[in-house]
Formats: structure tokens, C-alpha cells, sequence
């Protein structure tokens, strides 16, 4: 979270010591933050409001912005429904990524695969961006995506559907060829740092306004949330669900499980 406010402060040419009030605001503005919900900018204010005490106390800055915004804040009384593809929605994002793969555009083809990888695996942004060329494995039987530990997350291993493969699998065969530096799956070309979030968001919400799927939120996250569901509602028990989604709880697996009609 720190990483990414900052990331938005240099790029408008502030600091830690000179951000105010409006620059918070234009945060929320930002393509990888606009669809932030109520709580997760509460989380935001709260890390904004300790982080600006700190500096004014160590003198490095003379006021905290965040104060005023953190004290008016207030926590959701619910949590917010998940946003999710329907299914049919979710089968045509299946199609798309499917038939996309055989374009030749490199750029074009890094972005169906990336698509591909999210939707297929149910994997965060940010594991997307650490993903490694050798955690991808397309030839085992059955392929597998291979999820190092990160933070509270155990390692993991996620099979990966038919529907990626193409994709992912010329991917694979592609990415060597263009002199990429680094062991990263998908980077920045030649330099081979990490996509960038505000990348990531751009390509998937490209992606399903491609296939006509508009909704408040265009993020990554939608296509994480559909994952889960599609495991919901092809019977696969909750605790199993979010053990492949690696999470430490089941309560967005619960919030998914409410979205299916018990019918």
C-alpha cells in the first residue's frame, strides 16, 4: 500500500515531507486505486495519518494532511458485494484470451497472456508482476502455475485450465526471443523490471471492454473474485478455494459463496 501511494507522489514530483490534502484526493483518481472500495481507503487513511505523525514528530513535516480525512472516515457497516464476471461474461473472456494468442503483435500477446495468467489462476496483481519464467508449467501434466510465499501467503501450486494454455504457451515460446533481461514472466521489455500495477489495470480493463463487460471496478481483482467463484460454483469446498487463491481466511470465499443463487 505505502509502495504504491508513493509510486503516485513522485509521479506528480511530491514527497513524503511536501504531499497535501488534495494530493491524497487525487489519489483516489488514479487508474489502479479508483476502484478502491470504503474500507480499503479507510486502511489507506489510517496508514497515511500514523506514517504523517511519525514525520512530524521526527520534524520532517510540519502538518498531516491525512488527520482530518482519517477522523471524518468511517468503516463500511457491511462489507461491499465482490465484483465478479458472470458467467457467461467469464466464458467470453475465456474465448477472447483463447483466440487472441495468436496474434503476432508482441506487446498485444504479452497482454492476452498476462489476461490469460490473472483469470486462470486467480493470482493478485502483485504475484502477476513477481511471476517468474520458471514458475510457469506448461508442458507438466497437469500445467501448473507455481506461487512462491509472499508475506502471510504460503507457497502454492494452481493448475491452469485448457483455456489458457494457447496463450500462455506462446507466450513462453515468444518471450525468449526478444533479448528480455531478468527471470521475470512478464517485465518491461528489455529492461526487464516488473509491470508496473497502473499496466496491469490497463491491460485487463482493455480486455473487458473487448468483450463488452463494463462495471465500476476494471481491476485484476475482478477477474481474482471471478476465479474463486468459478471453483464455488463447480463444487470445490470453500477451505480448498482459498487455499488455491492463497488466502489466510475464508471470508472473501464467503462473500463469493452469497453471490451464488443456492439453487
Amino acid at each position: 500500500m505505502f509502495d504504491r501511494f508513493l509510486r503516485h507522489l513522485l509521479g506528480h514530483k511530491k514527497t513524503l515531507a511536501s504531499f497535501g490534502a488534495s494530493d491524497i484526493e487525487s489519489f483516489w483518481l488514479a487508474d489502479d486505486t479508483s476502484g478502491h472500495g470504503i474500507s480499503t481507503r479507510m486502511r489507506y487513511l489510517k496508514l497515511l495519518d500514523r506514517m504523517c505523525r511519525h514525520l512530524v514528530y521526527a520534524g520532517i513535516r510540519h502538518s498531516n494532511p491525512a488527520s482530518e480525512m482519517a477522523l471524518a472516515g468511517r468503516w463500511p457497516d457491511a462489507d461491499p458485494t465482490p465484483l465478479f464476471l458472470p458467467e457467461e461474461a467469464d466464458v467470453r473472456l475465456q474465448e477472447y484470451v483463447a483466440a487472441a494468442a495468436m496474434i503476432e503483435d508482441v506487446p498485444a500477446l504479452c497482454a492476452c497472456a498476462i489476461v490469460a495468467l490473472l483469470l486462470a489462476t486467480g493470482i493478485t496483481a502483485a504475484e502477476c508482476q513477481d511471476a517468474r519464467s520458471v514458475d510457469l508449467h506448461t508442458e507438466a501434466s497437469p500445467p501448473y502455475l507455481h506461487v512462491p510465499a509472499r508475506g502471510s501467503r504460503p507457497a502454492r501450486t494452481v493448475e491452469l485450465p485448457a483455456f489458457a494454455l494457447p496463450a500462455l504457451t506462446r507466450w513462453q515460446q515468444r518471450r525468449p526471443t526478444l533479448q528480455i533481461e531478468g527471470a521475470l514472466l512478464f517485465s518491461m521489455r528489455a529492461r526487464g523490471t516488473p509491470v508496473t500495477v497502473a499496466t496491469l489495470g490497463n491491460v485487463v480493463r482493455s480486455a473487458l471492454l473487448a468483450i463488452k463487460f463494463e462495471a465500476e471496478d476494471l481491476s485484476p481483482r475482478v477477474l481474482r473474485n471471478t476465479y474463486g467463484r468459478r471453483l464455488l460454483l463447480a463444487g470445490v469446498p470453500m477451505e480448498e478455494v482459498a487455499k488455491r487463491m492463497g488466502l489466510t481466511s475464508h471470508r472473501t470465499c464467503e462473500r463469493l459463496l452469497l453471490t451464488i443463487d443456492p439453487a
